[in-house]
């Protein structure tokens, strides 16, 4: 099974995939990780990407997954934010792919940016974000009012591990 911690930036997708892929005790990915040097370029100058710039790199995670699949599952944080992109990464594993999306409100999510160093996403993106976002049908909704521990413990009881 892969499990795609999703949302917008800031929501602590890669705080809480990490957390649960230890726990779970299978690898974890960050889907910035596998970003092109342009489109992270694009992103630190406050560019956002469009879907032609998103397409290689969906097909390309959704790759890799099949091999993290067939290697006992993996947690993966990404931003999925368009029904499309969860489209494009569920294409080659049907039903084996579990979407948790982790929500905030905009006043949370910009002050966590505005706390955040060292990442190549600019802050001013999150209001295109926002904008972009098609809340996911199907996934497991998390508030990111709680702690990591606590939203943790959510995922699990929603996965029934």
């Amino acid at each position: 099974m892969i499990y795609v911690v999703m949302g917008v930036s800031g929501c602590g997708k890669s705080t809480v995939g990490e957390m649960l892929a230890q726990q779970l005790n299978i690898s974890f990915y960050d889907a910035d990780d596998f970003h092109t040097d342009l489109n992270k370029e694009k992103m630190a100058s406050s560019i956002a990407l469009t879907d032609h710039d998103r397409s290689p790199w969906l097909g390309l995670l959704a790759n890799h997954m099949v091999d993290w699949n067939a290697s006992g599952g993996a947690v993966l944080a990404c931003s999925a934010l368009k029904q499309c992109y969860r489209d494009a990464l569920t294409s080659t594993l049907p039903n084996r792919i579990q979407f948790i999306y982790l929500k905030g409100d905009e006043k949370t999510l910009a002050q966590r940016l505005s706390n955040r160093t060292m990442h190549f996403m600019s802050s001013a993106l999150l209001q295109s974000q926002l904008q972009t976002l098609e809340e996911p049908k199907g996934a497991i909704l998390i508030s990111i009012e709680n702690t990591v521990d606590e939203i943790v413990a959510t995922i699990f009881k929603a996965i029934n591990v």
